[in-house]
């Protein structure tokens, strides 16, 4: 509700203080007329002002508003990751303390890119991998989103890996740029800690048991179908870092 006369930022005229009248988008903070709001371009800049956090936040809405080509969280994360815990046995499949992974999301929110992770902070690894799954398991849209969804089930249906390797490439087009790039990023840094293996005691499949839920969430499906729903996650997941290099 505008307490004053406010110019509508696409024609130009008055808009008074009427509900009614007036809209403001809550990205970029642009104020219009409700009748302009319909002819706008959605693809607006948001105002970093307007993006309050970076946790439960659109993948899309914060990269705009960072200007950056992914969440500045994944970089940050997976880059303090692979400094120090590729060996680390059980890397993604150990929790850290809950209290802790929440106390790098608050300085996420807080701090963005300044926020730090280091292990004279965080110790442990696991807080970081922990609020790194946090991070995907709390966007509003997941990463595969609820309208791909249906398609990345159904090539996890298909017996023959050279058609299912077809039909995923496919359905990867479907995922809005900035969720298909955070989503290439993840999966070529899945496979460096597949190749240590040996060490960390993590193959493809485990990691696709971990992932698979984090990155995929049903669209309002009955609990038995979410349930049968788990091994398909998992096998996306497990076909998606296993072929990085051809899918991506």
């Amino acid at each position: 509700l505008f307490s004053c006369p406010h110019w509508c930022e696409y024609c130009a005229n008055f808009m008074w203080g009427l509900i009614a009248q007036g809209v403001k988008c809550a990205d970029c903070g642009l104020n219009v007329h409700k009748q302009c709001s319909k002819v706008v371009p959605n693809d607006c800049q948001p105002d970093l002002r307007h993006v309050k956090k970076v946790y439960s936040c659109d993948l899309t809405t914060l990269v705009k508003a960072h200007n950056t080509k992914r969440p500045m969280v994944v970089d940050m994360c997976i880059q303090e990751i692979e400094a120090r815990g590729l060996q680390s046995e059980g890397l993604y499949r150990i929790s850290g303390f809950s209290e802790l992974i929440e106390d790098v999301k608050l300085s996420f929110d807080r701090d963005g890119e300044k926020a730090d992770i280091s292990s004279n902070v965080y110790e442990d690894i696991n807080i970081i991998t922990g609020a790194l799954k946090l991070y995907f398991r709390e966007l509003p849209i997941p990463i595969i989103t609820y309208d791909a969804y249906p398609r990345f089930i159904e090539t996890a249906k298909i017996a023959d890996p050279e058609k299912r390797l077809e039909s995923l490439h496919e359905a990867l087009k479907l995922l809005p740029p900035a969720h298909c790039e955070t989503l290439r990023y993840l999966m070529a840094h899945l496979k460096r800690v597949t190749q240590c293996e040996k060490e960390n005691l993590m193959s493809s499949e485990n990691l696709g048991i971990v992932f698979g839920p984090t990155l995929m969430r049903a669209p309002e499906l009955d609990a038995m179908t979410a349930l049968n729903d788990i091994r398909y996650q998992r096998l996306v997941v497990e076909t998606l870092i296993t072929n990085e290099d051809v899918l991506f």
